[in-house]
Formats: C-alpha cells, sequence, structure tokens
C-alpha cells in the first residue's frame, strides 16, 4: 500500500546530492512502449536501472527511443551487458563506463553488469545494473560477484538495482542485504511488491546502496502523480522500484 508521505525531488545541497533512482524490468519492450515511457517520465529519475533491455535487431536505437520518450539518455548497457542497462539524466556528469559479461553456465542465460561511475554536483557515485540467474546456485555466486564488482569501481558511494529473481530471506537476496543497505527495508515508501503487475504477490526486485548513502524512501511509485495503475499494468511484466538517496559530497 502506498505512503501519503511526498518522495523527495532531486535536487543539489550543499553536503551532497538528492536523488532519484529507478529499477525496472522493461521485458525486452515488448508491451506498451508508451505506457513505459509515461511511467519511467512521471518518476522523474536520474538514473533508470533497467533489466531486460532490447538486446537484437536495432537494439541501440529502441533503448535510444525509450530514453528520448522518458527525457533520458542511454548511459551504459544493452546487448553488451546481456540485458542490464542505465539510463540517465542530462544532471549527470559521466565519468566513465564498463559492460562486464558474467561467466555462463551451460544451459542458462547468458548474465551481466551495465556500470558506471558518475557525478551529480560534488557527489560521486558508482551504479550497477543486473538481472540475476533463475538458476539459485548461479545466483548465489552472482551475487558475490555483483559486491564485488560494486567494490572495485573505487567511489565510496554506489547503488545498484535490478531483477533478483529471489525474495527477501533467500540466500542471494541475503548476501548483497548483508553487505548493502536494502533500500525498501530501510526506508519504506510506496508499494512493496514488484511482481506480478496485475496481483503483486512478491519483491523480486530491488535498490541496494552502500552504507554511507542516505535513503530517503524506496518502493513502487504507486499513487505518484502521473503513475497510474493502467500504465503500470500495460508497460512491463514487472513493477519499477524507485528510491530517494543521498549521496554525499566527498
Amino acid at each position: 500500500m502506498a505512503t501519503s508521505t511526498p518522495l523527495p525531488n532531486s535536487r543539489t545541497e550543499p553536503d551532497g546530492s538528492v536523488l532519484r533512482v529507478l529499477s525496472y524490468n522493461i521485458r525486452s519492450l515488448r508491451d506498451d512502449t508508451a505506457a513505459l515511457a509515461r511511467v519511467i517520465g512521471a518518476c522523474a529519475p536520474d538514473l533508470v536501472l533497467i533489466q531486460e533491455a532490447p538486446r537484437f535487431f536495432r537494439w541501440r536505437k529502441k533503448l535510444a527511443r525509450l530514453a528520448a520518450a522518458s527525457g533520458l539518455v542511454v548511459l551504459t548497457g544493452g546487448a553488451t551487458a546481456a540485458g542490464p542497462a542505465i539510463l540517465c539524466s542530462l544532471r549527470a556528469t559521466v565519468e566513465r563506463i564498463e559492460d562486464v559479461l558474467l561467466p555462463l553456465t551451460p544451459g542458462q542465460h547468458r548474465r551481466g553488469f551495465a556500470t558506471a561511475v558518475v557525478r551529480f554536483g560534488g557527489a560521486r557515485l558508482g551504479v550497477l545494473s543486473c538481472h540475476l540467474s533463475l538458476q539459485k546456485d548461479e545466483r548465489y555466486e552472482q551475487g558475490g560477484m555483483l559486491l564485488d564488482r560494486l567494490a572495485g569501481l573505487g567511489v565510496d558511494h554506489a547503488v545498484a538495482g535490478g531483477d533478483l529473481n529471489e525474495r527477501p530471506g533467500g540466500p542471494t537476496f541475503s548476501r548483497l542485504a548483508d553487505g548493502l543497505q536494502d533500500c525498501r527495508a530501510v526506508a519504506p515508501w510506496g508499494g512493496e511488491n514488484t511482481f506480478t503487475p496485475v496481483t503483486p504477490f512478491q519483491r523480486i526486485d530491488a535498490i541496494f546502496a552502500t552504507k554511507g548513502v542516505e535513503v530517503l524512501g524506496c518502493g513502487v511509485p504507486l499513487g505518484l502523480p502521473g503513475v497510474t495503475e493502467t500504465d503500470l499494468r500495460a508497460a512491463t511484466d514487472h513493477l519499477p522500484v524507485l528510491a530517494a538517496l543521498k549521496v554525499p559530497v566527498g
């Protein structure tokens, strides 16, 4: 159930920057892309951590069209990361990007990470988008790789988000929550469950942040102005997760 407290808007302050970060599985744009763009735009994100971005014919053009329709630009990812991607607003200053392909387990889908280091004013932030395996053991190993990759970005503060294919309390979810802040658990806002849009019954999508990041609110943006239930159901087969974070200067 949505909370009545407004989610903070993006802004730059002397001691840090308040950012809106959205994580969203877009199912390769197989659904209503106009509804999807409306949802993303209404969330007014500084960063969008996408899963299941287009990976085949003209995938770059398709992702760029979605970004433009949402008032954003493509930062990195897509087919080069096996599905994860990152979009950003023009507020971001990009330091570097890197797409990472994870080891392929025979019989499983290829997985990867889209990563970047960006700055918002004096706040510097590592960013990672992921879509973890359906297979339990592989997923657990990928969770460890995610933590290693964040540590290897060489930044004090970082955010990671995506489709974990696992609920809170599962071994991989717990592994991530032990090393990072589970933003929804720290500052609940909006709705909780992310799958499926029609009858959401489980939280398998999440945003995590390193310990120095202040979590101001996190959840499914139910009731957010401009986000309609009709669009959420039409856009894709997951509900998005939106977080407001304050990243310190340094």
